[in-house]
């Protein structure tokens, strides 16, 4: 792998990384955006249409592209035993799985010791079991089930998943060589599906087999196609990420064609974002790349993932209360809680860093030196 495509894929790493702050910090009615999410229970206004633009759609082609960056990055090591291999992904993703777990759920029950940090806890209700009581009502069993199966840090479900993915290469890997049509249309069907149980899910599946299968037939990832026009794909990922928006507001709710055409429009969204974004990003990667602090900041990108929920949401539920009537309230929080975590993990991730840089270490498996 070449210098440029190396750093183009930390840039797009960390960027991916980063956006999360806007994806799981909109302050929308529902809480949580599905796919197929529709917002009748919400007006159509500016902030409305842009937070669910952004959130639900435009944003939406991070999670393949890291699963397709983590299956290329994997096939290239072959050369190196399953089990020498296995252990290290599980002291890299499994170790601080477990560490962001625990520091999740640590947060939370310091915030639950006082009234008006309780409350806010209580109302941002991002607790997976759907029981929001202080952890001291719940008992040891509901924490210890939290902390190794359902975290408060929803987000480290994708480093679960990866771990499970990265266990099963081999297997993986004989399909994609031996059977590759089989394979895709399965995985496909899972992801265009949207098949998920607990930790098994269509999504991940396809796009870290896509990253496997294009390392193996040593594409040049780098050369546009001769029938790719970017411009084109823009085009097409921003009208399909518009379409998708207004179809949230107009479209009947909870009916089988809403819910289909919303999930269609979700996939082209996810496809067409990785191609235009892929094939666009080389000079903005490359110039990002030569700044030292900017470059010095994509270290903390695995910090910036364990770190930003629950703060996130407590923080937007903190400045929604503090912001109250006023207008365009809601779309000043939901652009300035983001930016402001993740600046606040980055800074907390330096401070571990430079004066634990053995915890650092586990909490970031390795990563960020």
């Amino acid at each position: 792998m070449t210098r440029p495509t190396s750093q183009k894929m930390r840039f797009l790493t960390f960027t991916s990384i980063a956006l999360l702050g806007f994806v799981h910090g909109y302050n929308l009615n529902p809480a949580y955006l599905a796919p197929y999410s529709t917002l009748d229970n919400e007006p159509l206004t500016f902030t409305t249409f842009f937070q669910y633009f952004l959130s639900n759609g435009f944003l939406r082609f991070r999670i393949p592209i890291l699963f397709l960056i983590s299956g290329y990055l994997y096939a290239q090591y072959d050369s190196k035993p399953y089990w020498e291999r296995t252990k290290k992904r599980f002291l890299t993703l499994i170790i601080p799985y477990l560490l962001w777990s625990a520091i999740g759920l640590l947060i939370t029950f310091l915030l639950q010791q006082f009234s008006y940090t309780a409350d806010i806890v209580f109302r941002a209700g991002i607790d997976q079991m759907g029981d929001n009581r202080p952890y001291a009502e719940i008992g040891w069993k509901g924490i210890l089930f939290r902390w190794l199966v359902m975290p408060i840090s929803y987000q480290l479900w994708f480093i679960f998943v990866l771990f499970i993915y990265n266990a099963a290469y081999p297997l993986f890997r004989f399909m994609i060589l031996r059977v590759p049509w089989i394979w895709f249309l399965a995985t496909g069907f899972l992801w265009f599906t949207l098949f998920n149980i607990r930790h098994l899910e269509g999504q991940g599946m396809f796009f870290f087999s896509i990253g496997i299968w294009l390392q193996k037939r040593q594409i040049n990832i780098e050369k546009l196609p001769k029938w790719f026009s970017v411009g084109l794909c823009w085009i097409f990922f921003m009208g399909v990420c518009l379409i998708k928006t207004f179809i949230a507001f107009e479209f009947e709710p909870n009916t089988y064609a809403t819910l289909v055409t919303l999930t269609v429009l979700y996939h082209l969204a996810a496809v067409s974002g990785i191609l235009a974004i892929w094939f666009s990003v080389d000079k903005i990667a490359a110039w990002w790349m030569q700044q030292e602090w900017l470059k010095d900041s994509t270290g903390y990108s695995f910090f910036i993932f364990g770190l930003h929920v629950p703060l996130l949401v407590y923080a937007m539920r903190f400045a929604l209360d503090l912001i109250g009537d006023f207008r365009y309230g809601r779309l000043t929080a939901y652009i300035l809680v983001p930016v402001s975590v993740i600046i606040c993990c980055i800074l907390v991730g330096h401070f571990f860093k430079r004066f634990t840089p053995g915890f650092y270490s586990l909490l970031t498996g390795g990563r960020g030196f």
